[in-house]
């Protein structure tokens, strides 16, 4: 399989007091298209460093990450927002849906962003909401969807752009077990039928299993599952 996503010799440090704290200390990691990698690792271990740095979130120090072909060191902030919109799909524990929209609303904002037409965003948003069996939640808000649904909600809206990658952080942390499964089974489902490549990363083992491949990360530091 072809290589999407290259970190090499990845550094992050933040300033903490008179020392600063090394939160990735020389990590290197390739990826495959079409993989499925979770990162695992305990609080603090840098595994949620590294996602939002190969998101586009945050600068690194040095090192190189390569996505796509694409040196994201070299990219100014539109082009960056360019990248996350058209290559990354984002799923965050916390779901980051607007309180105040719909399903629908919610899932379109990256549409209207990258300026699709209201109504091709209305008929890929409803095919997209099916998808994620939200059929009959499209004009429900948040506070009117249990957690799996607004989790949901996320999946599609990470989806809608069509994105290569998805990366998830924790996406299953707020959720009871039972949950937790569906939307893993939903994540695994989207990447062995869409060929997406999903990046995930966890401190659940039951959730870790779920990916082709474990990557363990410790004190800023690849220690098991690198490739």
């Amino acid at each position: 399989m072809n290589q999407v996503i290259s970190v090499v010799n990845l550094v992050r440090k933040y300033s903490l007091g008179k020392e600063p704290l090394i939160a990735l200390d020389n990590v290197s990691i390739s990826i495959s298209q079409g993989e499925f990698v979770s990162i695992m690792g305990t609080s603090g271990s840098g595994k949620s460093t590294l996602l939002n740095l190969i998101g586009g979130l945050d600068r690194f120090d040095s090192g190189e990450i390569s996505v796509d072909g694409l040196d994201i060191a070299s990219l100014d902030e539109n082009q960056l927002a360019k990248y996350r919109r058209e290559k990354i799909g984002f799923i965050f524990q916390s779901y980051n849906l607007v309180p105040t929209l719909t399903a629908l609303q919610n899932v379109e904002l990256p549409l209207i962003f990258s300026g699709i037409p209201k109504n091709d965003r209305l008929t890929k948003v409803q095919d997209m909401l099916k998808t994620v069996g939200l059929q009959d939640r499209v004009n429900h808000r948040p506070t009117e969807m249990s957690g799996g649904e607004q989790q949901r909600v996320a999946v599609a809206r990470a989806l809608i752009n069509n994105p290569a990658i998805i990366l998830g952080d924790e996406p299953t942390g707020n959720l009871d077990s039972k949950t937790g499964e569906e939307i893993m089974d939903l994540l695994t489902w989207m990447n062995k039928n869409n060929g997406l490549t999903v990046v995930m990363v966890t401190h659940d083992a039951e959730k870790a299993r779920y990916a082709d491949r474990v990557v363990h990360i410790k004190d800023g530091r690849i220690i098991r599952g690198e490739g």
